[in-house]
């Protein structure tokens, strides 16, 4: 059997620019994608904490230490500078990975700057 887990995700980034007519999805600063082992290309999941929008794209890279969350293209329409995004990748797992797997969580502040880095996620109380 297959499952679907949470591998990565950029909590609260900060969209810096929203570029309708720039060719390439979501450009996400190099460093961050090395922190949240996100590839170039790989899909992704973007959750709008602003207005709710919910969709897929994929990461492209942007300059490395520049601490740009561009979304481009159609998912432009998506998300405006200074929105705050989760930003997620998936990974598909057999149950023999599950029992060792641990994703990472990386969390920013408003400038896009890594705040702290965990592998898994409080547990939330009453």
């Amino acid at each position: 059997m297959q499952l679907t887990f949470l591998k990565a995700k950029l909590h609260r980034a900060c969209v810096t620019h929203s570029e309708l007519e720039y060719e390439g999805s979501c450009a996400i600063d190099g460093k961050l994608l090395e922190a949240a082992g996100i590839h170039e290309y790989e899909q992704i999941q973007i959750y709008n904490v602003a207005n709710g929008e919910r969709f897929t794209t994929y990461a492209i890279r942007a300059e490395d230490g520049s601490n740009i969350i561009s979304v481009n293209g159609a998912a432009a329409h998506k998300a405006s500078p200074g929105d705050r995004l989760i930003i997620c990748a998936f990974a598909t797992l057999d149950a023999k990975e599950v029992e060792n797997f641990k994703p990472t969580l990386v969390y920013l502040d408003e400038k896009n700057d890594i705040t702290h880095m965990r592998h898994a996620i409080p547990v939330q109380a009453a």
